[in-house]
Order: C-alpha cells, then sequence, then structure tokens
C-alpha cells in the first residue's frame, strides 16, 4: 500500500509552517503514518541552499533548488510513500514558481527545470490579504532576502495565485486557502478533511 504526497506553499509569514505541523499532528492522532519534510531539504545541498539565499540568485538558485529537490525526492519523499506513508512537505514547486520568478527566471524556465519531479497529490496553498501577511511577517521578522524586500508580501501573494492556476492547467489537484482571517487550526483541519477525499488517490493527482 503506498502512501500520498501533500504539499503545503503560501507566502513568508502566512502561518504555513505552523499549519504543516498542526495537519501531521492531526493525521497522526488519526492514526495515519505521516513523514514530515521541508525544502529546502536537510540534506547538504538543501543546507547549501537554505543559507545562500544571499550569495545565490537568479538561475544559479533556481538550479541549486531543482537539484536539491530531485534528491529530497529520490532519497526521501518516494522512499517514505512506498512504506505507506503519508508525506507533508512545507514548500515544494509552487514555491519555485514565485520565488525564482521573483527572482527574475521566467516562469517556463523554473517548470522546465522542476517538471520531472514528482507531483504531488494534492498541492495546498495557503494565501491571506497581502496587507496581513505583511503584518505577520514584521511581527515574526524576515528569514530571507526575499521576505526583507519592500513589498514582497503583495508580490507574494499574488504570484502565488498565478502558481496555483499555473498547477492546476498542468493537472496538479491544488487546494487554495484564505488564512487571512481563519485560525491555523481550521486551515489545517480543512486540508486533513481534503486529504481524506476519495479522490486523493496515488497516482490520480
Amino acid at each position: 500500500m503506498t502512501g500520498l504526497f501533500v504539499t503545503i506553499d503560501g507566502p513568508g509569514g502566512v502561518g504555513k509552517s505552523t499549519v504543516a505541523q498542526l495537519v501531521v499532528d492531526l493525521l497522526r492522532e488519526d492514526g495515519a503514518a505521516v513523514h514530515r519534510t521541508r525544502e529546502p531539504s536537510d540534506t547538504s545541498l538543501g543546507t547549501l541552499a537554505r543559507a545562500g539565499t544571499d550569495l545565490y540568485k537568479g538561475m544559479a538558485m533556481a538550479c541549486l533548488i531543482a537539484a536539491d529537490r530531485y534528491q529530497h525526492v529520490e532519497e526521501e519523499i518516494r522512499p517514505a510513500i512506498a512504506q505507506g506513508q503519508t508525506v507533508v512537505c512545507d514548500r515544494y514547486i509552487a514555491s519555485s514558481l514565485v520565488l525564482q520568478v521573483l527572482d527574475g527566471v521566467s516562469r517556463d524556465a523554473v517548470w522546465e527545470l522542476n517538471r520531472h519531479a514528482d507531483m504531488p497529490d494534492l498541492a495546498v496553498i495557503i494565501n491571506a490579504r497581502a496587507d496581513i501577511v505583511e503584518k505577520r511577517l514584521t511581527e515574526r521578522g524576515a528569514h530571507s532576502r526575499y521576505e526583507r524586500e519592500a513589498g514582497s508580501s503583495e508580490r507574494e501573494c499574488g504570484h502565488f495565485r498565478e502558481a496555483a492556476r499555473f498547477l492546476m492547467a498542468a493537472g496538479v489537484r491544488v487546494l487554495q486557502l484564505d488564512a487571512s482571517t481563519t485560525e491555523p487550526k481550521a486551515v489545517a483541519a480543512a486540508i486533513v478533511a481534503a486529504i481524506k477525499e476519495p479522490w486523493i488517490t496515488r497516482g490520480n493527482a
């Protein structure tokens, strides 16, 4: 019995990582075998990408993120799915379609770099009003140069909506959620409900 692959993306400050952990907790409470992971991954490539956002830009960063993704899929994601686990990944291709595009790489080029990676059974994109995301990001503090740029929240929110449309057009099952006024627990519950829907089957994303 194979597992499922669920990805959770969204602009910095939207609460994505908090929701990802809540989803993992809810699934485990239901007795599911769950593997939580993230991108950039915790491999040497992922660590290089995570620590190098101020050093690597444009196509160099896009290629580094894609290389980390392919290794991550092969060495961690696929084995966990093969063991029947539900993989919950904090950031995946949707984030590349936003951050690398904001970094000056065309969407087509980003897609070409990543389209051979395994597509998720469910790609969740959490968004919110830009002013709310900006406020949360200010309170939390910026984690990367993408988040330190003026007006980053408004641009990210808009690009994530575009990324959702792009992935749906590519045949990926996408769930869009608005976290402007919804508590993280409610957002997580909506994701878990979607994971449990009968159309979520391996190979039928």
